[in-house]
């Protein structure tokens, strides 16, 4: 009776209100849900170009099975046309990681001096280490370096021909695993601009006939690799159909476009990835 006594008409209306508010609150996030999380990646889902690899993951993984670097690249072509357009692009087979190698990297760090070809860790997917590795010195040590590896997924793609797929990203520097305590390289953020120098060195080198896109692992803005590092993405895969029989292109690379929603999402994304860029540069 107490309680009874003390609802007052304007008390029953601000409590109507505020369940009224709290229902379109929550409709509001059911719909916010469906659309972030089913909607619109359908929506930018995309893999015309290159159908089979609709149903493969976007992201590789460390031995202890903690999900690593994103898929972000990808070649068309034999294993020899694609080490003789990363050569011809001026990128590096990594060496195999030895105690001998291990040893090379260490004093390569400590001490500044070069090696092109140092080894870079192993990371799986589809349940098994890279099949290829190359890197492209950034200075003079092996601390900072653009490495890629590759993954071989399909031996006939829609162009007959075979189909890898990579993770490049750039080392910036030595540390530990966030994860794991073990010594590794840490990574940049801006996991595109990577995947642009790869493309850029190979179209620059004539080694690329045609570039299109399929769908990775999805807009991500704070992602983290094996070792704990931040990324960010547009979830874009770029692919490069390699020069048959690494013979150089005069000509220039064709560009075969993405689905109108797809480049929609590319220019919002790209805006917002120039928004984190100019922050993180900011002194």
């Amino acid at each position: 009776m107490i309680d009874g006594a003390q609802d007052t008409p304007s008390r029953i209306a601000r409590r109507r209100r505020s369940t009224r508010l709290l229902r379109w609150l929550l409709l509001l996030f059911g719909f916010y849900v469906v659309a972030a999380y089913l909607v619109l990646p359908a929506f930018w889902t995309h893999h015309e170009h290159q159908k089979r690899l609709a149903s493969l993951p976007m992201v590789t993984r460390t031995a202890q099975g903690i999900p690593g670097d994103p898929i972000n690249v990808g070649l068309i072509g034999t294993e020899t046309e694609l080490v003789c357009a990363m050569h011809a692009a001026g990128w590096f087979p990594a060496d195999p990681v030895t105690l001998r190698s291990s040893i090379a990297i260490v004093g390569s760090v400590l001490l500044a001096r070069a090696y092109h070809a140092a080894p870079v860790s192993d990371l799986f997917y589809l349940d098994r280490r890279e099949d290829l590795a190359f890197e492209k010195p950034a200075s003079i040590s092996a601390d900072h370096r653009h490495h890629v590896r590759f993954w071989k997924v399909l031996d006939h793609g829609e162009e007959q021909r075979p189909v890898w797929l990579g993770a490049a990203t750039f080392d910036r520097s030595i540390g530990v695993s966030h994860f794991t305590g073990a010594i590794t390289h840490h990574i940049g953020p801006d996991i595109d601009g990577e995947r642009q120098v790869i493309v850029t060195d190979l179209e620059t080198a004539g080694m690329a006939t045609a570039k299109y896109q399929v769908t990775g692992i999805g807009p991500t803005l704070a992602g983290r690799n094996g070792g704990g590092d931040l990324y960010y993405t547009d979830g874009e895969v770029w692919i490069l159909r390699l020069a048959a029989n690494c013979q150089k292109q005069t000509t220039p690379v064709a560009v075969i476009p993405s689905p109108p929603a797809t480049e929609l999402k590319d220019q919002i994304w790209h805006a917002i990835a120039n928004t984190i860029t100019n922050e993180v540069a900011r002194p």
